[in-house]
C-alpha cells in the first residue's frame, strides 16, 4: 500500500465574512509541498484577505484548511494566541509595506522573529539570511536608512529567519519598475524553493502572473 501524500496547502469552502451579510468565498486549492501558486484577479477581489485569513489575522469559515498537516481550523478554536505562535514559527509573511520596526537595527528585527517564534536566537543565521539577500554591510542600519527595495528584501529575509513551511507574498511587486519587479519574483520563488516552502504570491500584475504557471483566479 502506498503512503498517503503530504498535502502542502490545501483549503476547500474558504469564505471570510466581509460585512454582516457578504461572504468572500475562495476557489479550493491544493499545492503538494513545495509548490508555487499566484492568486490574481481585480482590485477588490479579496487578494489580501486571502492571505490575512491563512496567516490568521482574520477570522475565517472552512471545511478544511491545513498547512502541512496542520489544522488551520482547529487552530482557530484555541484563539488567536495559538495562531500567533504557529503563525511565528510556521508562517513567512511579506505585506504590501515591509512593516519593519523602525527604532531596530536591520538584524535585530530578525532576531526580534526568532524570539516571537519560540526558537533560540541565532545571530550567525540571521546575517548568513540578510548577507544571502544582498544586504551585506547593513545590518546595523536602521529601516529608515534604506532603499525601498532593500526594505523589501529585509521582510523577506525576516519571513524566513525561521525556515517557515508557507511563504505567503502579497503584492510584492506594488509600485516597482519592471527591472525591480523581476528581480523580486525571482527572489521570493529561489528563496521558497531554497527552503521547501510553499509559495503563494498574491498579484493583479500581468508580469507577476506570466512567472507562475499555477493560478487562482479571483473574480
Amino acid at each position: 500500500m502506498s503512503e498517503p501524500r503530504l498535502c502542502g496547502l490545501r483549503w476547500v469552502g474558504l469564505a471570510v465574512r466581509r460585512g454582516r451579510a457578504t461572504d468572500l468565498r475562495f476557489p479550493d486549492l491544493e499545492l503538494s509541498p513545495g509548490e508555487q501558486a499566484v492568486v490574481c484577479g481585480p482590485s477588490g477581489s479579496g487578494k489580501t484577505t486571502l492571505l490575512a485569513a491563512l496567516a490568521g489575522l482574520l477570522p475565517f469559515d472552512a471545511q478544511q484548511a491545513s498547512v502541512h498537516g496542520h489544522d488551520l481550523v482547529a487552530l482557530q478554536h484555541y484563539g488567536a494566541a495559538a495562531f500567533d505562535a504557529f503563525r511565528a514559527r510556521y508562517i513567512g509573511l511579506v505585506p504590501q509595506q515591509p512593516l519593519l520596526l523602525g527604532a531596530i537595527t536591520v538584524l535585530e528585527n530578525l532576531l526580534i522573529a526568532q524570539r516571537l517564534a519560540g526558537v533560540a536566537t541565532d545571530v550567525d543565521r540571521a546575517r548568513a539570511q540578510l548577507d544571502e539577500l544582498g544586504l551585506q554591510g547593513l545590518h546595523a542600519r536602521k529601516p529608515a536608512a534604506l532603499s525601498r527595495g532593500q526594505q523589501q528584501r529585509v521582510a523577506l529575509a525576516r519571513a524566513l529567519i525561521n525556515r517557515p513551511l508557507i511563504l505567503l507574498a502579497d503584492e510584492p511587486t506594488a509600485n516597482l519598475d519592471d527591472a525591480l519587479a523581476e528581480q523580486v519574483i525571482a527572489l521570493l520563488q529561489r528563496q521558497a524553493s531554497r527552503h521547501e516552502a510553499n509559495l503563494l504570491v498574491t498579484s493583479h500584475d500581468a508580469r507577476v502572473m506570466a512567472a507562475f504557471p499555477r493560478r487562482v483566479q479571483l473574480a
